[in-house]
């Protein structure tokens, strides 16, 4: 499972790569630096910062809010799903009944 970073330090990441973007060749090698000078994966904080592009319009993606939606819109499919499969066994069973 993996641990739950807190969001101002995923923000402060983001900042500091911004910041100092310019100083490294690319924005994987700045990711690093900062990467290690917070004690954070390299991974996660490239991760980070390509999503937080994607939500300010400067990238093309999916947004976090629309992730957020699609995610609780999964999970209520899921549920009418779950709902409509108790209603046909319980419709079943009824009409099993009433014969």
């Amino acid at each position: 499972m993996p641990k739950k970073i807190d969001p101002e330090l995923r923000e402060r990441a983001v900042r500091m790569v911004r910041e100092h973007q310019q100083d490294y060749p690319s924005v994987t090698a700045a990711s690093k630096a900062v990467a290690e000078r917070l004690g954070l994966g390299r991974e996660s904080v490239r991760r980070w910062v390509a999503q937080a592009e994607i939500d300010a319009g400067a990238k093309p993606g999916v947004t976090s809010e629309e992730h957020a939606e699609i995610k609780r819109l999964q999970a209520e499919n899921k549920r009418l799903r779950e709902d409509v499969e108790i209603l046909r066994a319980a419709t079943t069973f009824f009409v099993s009944m009433s014969k």
